[in-house]
């Protein structure tokens, strides 16, 4: 099954050459393409993509509003941030709206097409140095007093399913590694949701990336 793509940024040149890249790859299928937020949440509707590759700043409406409304709606395609801002307001914002990926547009072309296919499975993808500004902003808040260091009420060995499920571990594997039961797995893991408040596995490995318990390597 081909991955549908909707390409979404306000410079006609940047969509033309993510497009060429894009074809380069046989998995990947450009369903339509926008210049703002507003014609994402218009095509998104009509063309049903798979996975939207979403500029932050567009005249009209921003990405970050554009992100948030699509998410708001209950809306099912994975939002992949490529911009040329590296800033960290810029990732968290989008990250917060629901984004599922940050890729600045300094990126290499293969870690481009390589994103697109992580998020389009349902996982998480940031660049090293993204991921490395989200945990240095977390130790840094934590230093200065604003954000506890805690796990929120997560067990010892819940903090290791979590990280194993982070790492896009199986429950097989994660109950070999730690020499428990599968359904000791499955309790584990749901009690991580309830304490958390969380629902995806998206949603946990950003929790698992903000805390520190991912180390990404360059």
């Amino acid at each position: 099954m081909p991955i549908n793509v909707l390409i979404i940024d306000d410079h006609a040149v940047v969509r033309a050459g993510i497009r060429m890249l894009l074809e380069s790859d046989p998995d990947l299928y450009i369903v339509g393409e926008g210049e703002n937020g507003q014609e994402a949440l218009r095509l998104m509707e009509e063309l049903q993509p798979d996975v939207i590759l979403m500029d932050v700043t567009m005249p009209v409406m921003d990405g970050v509003e554009a992100t948030r409304q699509i998410k708001s709606r209950g809306a099912s395609p994975a939002i992949l941030a490529l911009t040329i801002h590296e800033g960290p307001d810029y990732f968290f914002q989008m990250l917060q709206a629901g984004a599922s990926g940050y890729v600045p547009k300094r990126a290499a072309p293969e870690e481009l097409l390589h994103a697109i296919h992580v998020i389009a499975e349902g996982n998480v993808f940031l660049e090293p140095t993204v991921a490395k500004d989200l945990v240095a902003d977390y130790l840094t808040r934590v230093r200065d007093g604003s954000e506890r260091d805690s796990y929120d009420g997560l067990t010892e060995r819940e903090r290791e399913v979590l990280t194993l499920i982070a790492e896009d571990e199986t429950n097989q594997k994660i109950a070999n590694q730690l020499n428990i039961s599968v359904k000791t797995v499955e309790r584990h893991r749901e009690n991580i949701m309830g304490k958390l408040n969380l629902h995806t596995r998206t949603e946990l490995v950003k929790y698992a990336i903000r805390k520190g318990l991912i180390t990404l390597d360059d």
